[in-house]
């Protein structure tokens, strides 16, 4: 391949048109061979990093006493150790409860609630105090008046386009499917030619894709069945060719499946298409629009605050009134009666009692925006600018195997949706406090110099050379720092997973290690192991314990030979190995 001239296919559909479109404007390599480098640059030194890092502090462990192999790398884990912080978090809120003042306010039109601005006491006597310093009893009937009526029109605009990591948000509150199922069947519909593009990070689209869009219009909302009068006017929220650098916003392709094509996908590929043009008819869509109205009320120079909420055009809110389901609806604000200023009201007051809350755990879809928003809890400004600039750790198409890669490893779990760290994360998590392992900030300063090999005046020598220096550094301080963490009670809890004496050297013990049984002296020669599963059946607790104890099991049915016939047998231990024995 020497001295031939290289070009680059970019293309974000697999769509006939769009591929010859490509091949007539194949691009230039020479940034491409910069991107490579960068790219590189980042592949080695992210191997370098979880190599080291995970041995080292594996190895640490097992000095400790406790035997687990740890994963560690540059975004799994300030990924967990993130998690880690908001369960402590949660773990050491106390709530505390505190008081407010309410006024119940009676009109020749109605009644209404409002809330004294700025009142907000830890007890209640300082409130009920403040009451009665102000010529008033609480739960006593007072006069009041309307000091201010004020009314304004707000109006909503559709969300923007999706991206990749909106499409994984919204699909995890609307459906709860994980963010790595949402790229799988995003995959799938790309492959179909039925979307665009599904690794993006853009919210925009170019006009060239907007013209296609209208042309297509009738027919999308043919095949979901809405009518509704287009605005056919450009709008920079949704069409914006500066914003556009790579590849633009998810939205449905020229391809448009028939009734009988768009039931036979998948439940999965049917809700996720379905919200891609509920999204992309949305633009063409009114603004949801409604009526806000405050009132401002006072009692004895007390003023209290009403807010209230009348929708007038539903807007674009009519295209998502199907897809709306496991989405956590806010209560809306109540319809005030009409009142004018100055207009006397009969008021009654009332304490009301709350507890302050502690934050809320992650969901797995709010995974992606934590990764991708973590430039906010980094403190050094320059690191956070520069996160907030690549847009968080990760990247649109590596966040959700990464969230996967952290459940592999078993540092959270995932219960209904709800993020929790496991104890094994949370041990990860000590370890590594206090170094870079813990800190999106860095990413942060590996992408101010990658960005540099990306535009040719930086190298990937001098990136790698520093990542080996961390590395170093990292070898130097970690074993000091592995001292200060109490790992005993973690130590106790894994020797309850044992199945006694090894049966083969008799010095070790048999550990469980999830896919198989094998002895704690395997690092002085022991290589005795038996398997969870044998010919696809799994081993229970009570079978293994009869193996190692007995000798033998009593008839296990269901095992499955290479020729896929099934057989019963009995397992027992013969030279150190496992074998069948059949009855005559």
């Amino acid at each position: 391949m020497k001295n031939k001239k290289i070009k680059r296919l970019w293309i974000n559909s697999l769509e006939v048109e769009e591929v010859r479109k490509g091949f007539n404007s194949l691009l230039d390599n020479s940034k491409d061979l910069l991107m490579y480098e960068e790219a590189k640059a980042r592949q080695i030194s992210d191997w370098l990093v979880g190599m080291n890092a995970s041995q080292l502090y594996s190895l640490l462990m097992h000095e400790k006493g406790v035997n687990m192999t740890l994963s560690v790398g540059r975004v799994q884990s300030p990924l967990c150790y993130l998690i880690y912080q908001r369960q402590k978090e949660i773990e050491q809120f106390v709530s505390k409860p505190f008081f407010e003042l309410v006024g119940e306010f009676k009109t020749a039109n109605g009644m209404y609630m409002g809330k004294a601005k700025n009142i907000r006491t830890d007890t209640i006597e300082p409130l009920q105090s403040f009451v009665e310093d102000n010529g008033c009893l609480l739960d006593s009937e007072i006069s009041g008046m309307v000091v201010s009526v004020e009314k304004k029109e707000k109006r909503v605009k559709s969300p923007k386009l999706h991206s990749l990591s909106t499409l994984q948000t919204v699909a995890n509150k609307k459906w709860k499917y994980s963010p790595a199922k949402v790229l799988e069947v995003m995959q799938s519909l790309y492959e179909k030619k039925l979307v665009t593009y599904p690794r993006t990070d853009s919210n925009y689209i170019t006009e060239n894709e907007f013209l296609y869009l209208v042309e297509n219009l009738e027919r999308y909302k043919e095949l979901l069945n809405v009518t509704f009068e287009v605005n056919l006017k450009v709008n920079k929220r949704y069409v914006d060719n500066s914003k556009v650098q790579e590849h633009y916003a998810i939205i449905p392709t020229k391809t448009i499946p028939s009734d009988t094509n768009l039931n036979g996908l998948t439940t999965e590929e049917k809700s996720i298409y379905e919200e891609i043009v509920l999204t992309t008819l949305a633009m063409f869509h009114r603004d949801y629009v409604y009526e806000e109205t405050k009132i401002l009320t006072s009692v004895n120079d007390i003023e209290f605050e009403s807010i209230g909420k009348v929708e007038i055009d539903k807007g674009w809110k009519l295209l998502f009134t199907k897809s709306v389901e496991g989405i956590e609806k806010k209560e809306d604000d109540p319809v005030l009666p009409v009142v004018v200023v100055d207009e006397k009201v009969t008021s009654l007051l009332h304490s009301k009692e709350a507890c302050t809350s502690p934050p809320k755990p992650y969901t797995e879809g709010g995974l992606i925006n934590l990764m991708k928003t973590s430039g906010k809890m980094v403190e050094d400004e320059e690191d956070s600018a520069i996160l907030k600039e690549i847009e968080g750790i990760g990247t649109e198409a590596t966040r959700a195997s990464i969230i996967e890669t952290v459940k592999k490893n078993g540092y959270i779990d995932i219960n209904k949706n709800i993020v929790s760290i496991t104890k094994k994360g949370e041990l990860l998590c000590e370890a590594i406090h206090n170094t870079m392992l813990a800190s999106p900030a860095m990413t942060a300063k590996w992408e101010s110099y990658l960005k540099k090999i990306g535009e040719g005046s930086g190298t990937k020598e001098v990136f790698v050379a520093q990542t080996k220096r961390f590395i170093s550094d990292l070898l130097e301080t970690a074993p000091a720092a592995m001292q200060e963490i109490e790992t005993v009670s973690f130590a106790q809890e894994q020797q309850t997973d044992h199945f006694g004496s090894c049966p083969s050297c008799r010095k070790g013990t048999m550990i469980d290690r999830k896919t198989f049984i094998g002895c704690s002296n395997y690092r002085n020669g022991c290589k005795f192991t038996i398997n969870r599963t044998i010919l696809g059946k799994k081993l229970t607790d009570k079978q293994v314990t009869d193996l190692l104890e007995k000798g033998t099991t009593s008839m296990i049915k269901g095992f499955t030979s290479k020729a896929g016939k099934s057989f019963d047998a009995k397992l027992t231990i013969t030279d150190g190995k496992v074998s069948f024995v059949f009855e005559m």
